[in-house]
C-alpha cells in the first residue's frame, strides 16, 4: 500500500524504497504528532489504515487502532464522519457484546473469561467507549443521533445486559451516557416498536442500584428524556426513579448525585399531573424541607455593619479636682517686698502659664494683681493697669494684647491662662462644717474618724446636728452621733466594680457636666450602636435554582384553586360571559381524584417550612419576590393565583 508523502509528513520507513545506491542524505521534517493528531492514520479514505484494522479480525491490529482512536477521540478536531466507514466499524464490536457476547461473560461471572473472550469484549468496550467520547463534540453527536445503528444498540444493551456485574457496569454506563449525549430528540419506543424498551432497565438502575456512577448517569438520562413531552405518558407516580431522587437529595456533600437527583425531580414534576400526585406523597413534607435546606446552604452573604450611633461624649467616672491656683500665704510674703515691676514679673510666673490656645481679659488680669497687692499699697506702690498689660509680654513672649471686635468689644490677652493645680480628690478629706474644715486630708478612716470626734467634743451643745457635707440629720445626742459619723467615712478600699463597667461616663453631646440632678436626667443614648444584617452578594447557583423552581411548582399546585368555575353569559355583565354565583343554598366542592386534600396537605408542608423560608435570602429582585409570595401564602393559608 503506496502513500503519496506530504509535505510536513515524514513518509513512514515500511513504505520507504531502500536501495544499494549511495544517496545523499535528506533532512526531513518530524512527524506532527500534536495533540495525538497523526496525519497518517485519519486519512479520509475507505482504505484509513485504522479502519482497516478494526475489520480484519486480527486482535493485535484491532486494539492497536483502538488504542490510537482512544486518543484521538478527546480532540476537538476529530470528526467521525470524515473518515468513511469509521463509525459503522466502530459499531461491530458492541453489537456483538450487546446481542450475543454478554452471554458469555455471565457464565463466567465468578471466573475469569478465556483470553480470546475476554479480549473481544475489551474491544467492544473500548469501541463503545470512543463512541462516548466522541460524541461529545456536536458535529459527532449528530452523526451517531441520525445513524439507523446507535438506537437498536444502546437499547439492546440496556435491556439485555445485566448492569450491576463488573463484566457489565463499565459498558452499560458508556451506553447510557452516549444515549444521554443524543437524547435531543429520542421517543421511547412504543409497544407496537420493534426497538427495545430500556426504561424499565434505567428504573431500575436509578431506583435500585448501588452503583453511583449508573445512578448518576440513569437520572441525569431520564431527567433529559421526560422533558421531552411526547415522554411524559411513560411518568409514574410510584417511579422508582422518584423514590431514589427523594433518597439522595439530603446528600449535600455529593454536589453531582445532588444535581442528578433535583434535574429529575424537576423534569417528575413540571408534568402537572405527577406534581398533583406528590403532594399525595408521604416523603412530600420532609422533600420540601431538604430543598428549603438545600437553598440556605447554597447562600452566598455578606454581614453589612450600619453604625447609628448618636453624638457622645465620654467623661471619668472619677472625679479630678483642678482648682485653679491662687496665691499661698508664703508665696505672698515673699512677693510684697519686691519692687516693681520685679514683683509683677515674679507674680505671672506663678500665677500664670503659656498656653497657645488660651485667652483671658485684661480686666481679669488687672483685678487679679490689684486685689493680691492694693491692700499693701501704702508700704509698696502698685503698678497701674495699663503697666500690668504690658509686661504681660516680657513674661510671656508669645502673648499678645487684643482687641476683638463686637459688638461688644472684648480686651483679651491671648496665649496665656490660670495656672491649675491638678490633683486627685482627697479621699480621707474632712467635709464637717458642712465642708468647711480646713484640716489636711486623713491617711485613713481611722485618722479621719479621730478628727471628726475632735470636732464633735469641742462642740458645746449636747445634742448637736450633723454637720456633715449636707447630711440631714437633726439635733440628737452625742452618744448617738458617734455611730452615725461611721456612715460618712468612706472605706479603706476603693469600691468593687463590675468587669463590664466601664471607667467613663456617656452623656449626650448637649447635656452639660455635671449634672443638677443626676437621677432625673434621661438615659443616655449607647455609645457604639450599630445594625448588622446579611445580604446575597450573588445569585445562587444553578443547583439551587433547580430547587427553587421545584419548590414553586409545589407552591403552585397546593396554592391555585382546582375548581374553576366555567364562564356563562350573564345579563348584568353587559353581554360579557362571566361567573355567575348562585346563593341558593351551600356550596359543595367534590373533591375530584384526592386534589383537594393534596392541596391541604401541600399548604400545610409549607406552613411547616414558613420559618425555614424567611431566612431565604435572593439577590435577584423577581426571585426574591417568589420567597415572599411563598412565605406571606403560608401565614395567610389564603389562595395565591
Amino acid at each position: 500500500m503506496a502513500v503519496p508523502a506530504r509535505t510536513g509528513t515524514a513518509t513512514p520507513a515500511i513504505y520507504r524504497h531502500y536501495s544499494n545506491s549511495q544517496q545523499q542524505p535528506v533532512q526531513r521534517v518530524g512527524p506532527n504528532v500534536t495533540d495525538d493528531y497523526e496525519r497518517w492514520y485519519t486519512e479520509a479514505t475507505p482504505s484509513n489504515r485504522m479502519v482497516l484494522s478494526i475489520r480484519s479480525g486480527i486482535h493485535s491490529e484491532i486494539a492497536w487502532a483502538l488504542d490510537r482512536l482512544y486518543r484521538l477521540c478527546a480532540n476537538d478536531q476529530f470528526i467521525l464522519k470524515t473518515i468513511p466507514g469509521l463509525t459503522d466499524a466502530l459499531f461491530e464490536w458492541p453489537e456483538w457484546y450487546a446481542t450475543a457476547g454478554y452471554s458469555m461473560a455471565e457464565k463466567y461471572r465468578l471466573f475469569a473469561l478465556p483470553e480470546t473472550e475476554d479480549r473481544k469484549r475489551r474491544h467492544a468496550l473500548e469501541s463503545i467507549f470512543i463512541l462516548r467520547n466522541s460524541a461529545s463534540n456536536e458535529p459527532n453527536a449528530h452523526e451517531l443521533a441520525n445513524h439507523p445503528r446507535t438506537l437498536p444498540l444502546l437499547f439492546n444493551a440496556l435491556s439485555n445486559l445485566i448492569p450491576d456485574t463488573d463484566m457489565n457496569a463499565e459498558f452499560v454506563l458508556n451506553a447510557i451516557e452516549l444515549l444521554q449525549a443524543i437524547s435531543a430528540g429520542i421517543i421511547l419506543p412504543g409497544p407496537a416498536s420493534t426497538l427495545k424498551d430500556p426504561l424499565p432497565t434505567l428504573l431500575q438502575i436509578a431506583g435500585h442500584s448501588s452503583n453511583r456512577s449508573l445512578i448518576i448517569a440513569a437520572l441525569s438520562f431520564l431527567a433529559q428524556i421526560f422533558s421531552n413531552i411526547q415522554n411524559t405518558t411513560r411518568l409514574a407516580a410510584d417511579s422508582p426513579a422518584l423514590a431514589a431522587s427523594i433518597r439522595y437529595l439530603p446528600l449535600f456533600v455529593d454536589r453531582t448525585l445532588v444535581d442528578a437527583s433535583l434535574n429529575y425531580l424537576y423534569a417528575h414534576l413540571s408534568h402537572p399531573p405527577m406534581a398533583k400526585a406528590f403532594l399525595h406523597h408521604p416523603l412530600m413534607p420532609s422533600t420540601l424541607r431538604v430543598l428549603v435546606s438545600f437553598l440556605l446552604s447554597e447562600q452566598v452573604e455578606e454581614t453589612v455593619n450600619v453604625d447609628i450611633s448618636a453624638v457622645t461624649r465620654a467623661i471619668p467616672t472619677t472625679s479630678v479636682v483642678t482648682p485653679i491656683h491662687d496665691l499661698t500665704k508664703e508665696e505672698l510674703e515673699t512677693l510684697i517686698p519686691m519692687p516693681e515691676p520685679q514683683r509683677c514679673y515674679e507674680w505671672m510666673k506663678i500665677m500664670f502659664v503659656a498656653i497657645p490656645e488660651g485667652e483671658l481679659t485684661q480686666v481679669d488680669f488687672w483685678n487679679l494683681y490689684k486685689d493680691a497687692f492694693t491692700p499693701f499699697a501704702d508700704r509698696h506702690p502698685v503698678l497701674v493697669a495699663s503697666d500690668v498689660i504690658k509686661n504681660v509680654n516680657v513674661v510671656f513672649p508669645q502673648a499678645q494684647a487684643m482687641v476683638l471686635p463686637g459688638p461688644p468689644q472684648r480686651f483679651i490677652v491671648r496665649g496665656v491662662d490660670r495656672r491649675k493645680d491638678t490633683q486627685g480628690a482627697p479621699r480621707f478629706k474632712c467635709l464637717w462644717d458642712r465642708s468647711q474644715c480646713s484640716a489636711a486630708p486623713s491617711e485613713s478612716p481611722g485618722d479621719l474618724y479621730d478628727h471628726i470626734l475632735q470636732h464633735l467634743e469641742s462642740s458645746e451643745n449636747s445634742e448637736p446636728p450633723c454637720l456633715w457635707a449636707t447630711c440631714p440629720l437633726p439635733s440628737t445626742s452625742k452618744q448617738q452621733l458617734r455611730p452615725h459619723i461611721l456612715t460618712h467615712l468612706p472605706s479603706s478600699q476603693p469600691p468593687a466594680k463590675h468587669p463590664t463597667q466601664d471607667d467613663t461616663i456617656t452623656v449626650s453631646d448637649n447635656e452639660s457636666y455635671p449634672f443638677a440632678d443626676p437621677t432625673t436626667r434621661p438615659p443616655p443614648p449607647p455609645r457604639h450602636t450599630s445594625i448588622s444584617y446579611t445580604r446575597p452578594i450573588a445569585d445562587p447557583p444553578s443547583a439551587a435554582l433547580t430547587a427553587l423552581l421545584i419548590i414553586r411548582i409545589l407552591f403552585r399546585s397546593s396554592f391555585v384553586a382546582t375548581t374553576d368555575t366555567a364562564p356563562r353569559a350573564d345579563g348584568e355583565h353587559f353581554g360579557f360571559p362571566g361567573v355567575v354565583e348562585d346563593d341558593e343554598g351551600d356550596d359543595v366542592v367534590v373533591d375530584i381524584g384526592g386534589e383537594l386534600e393534596g392541596e391541604r396537605r401541600g399548604r400545610r408542608a409549607f406552613v411547616g417550612v414558613r420559618r425555614m423560608m424567611e431566612g431565604v435570602r435572593m439577590k435577584d429582585e423577581a426571585l426574591m419576590s417568589w420567597i415572599v409570595e411563598m412565605v406571606n401564602a403560608a401565614y395567610d393559608g389564603l389562595p395565591r393565583s
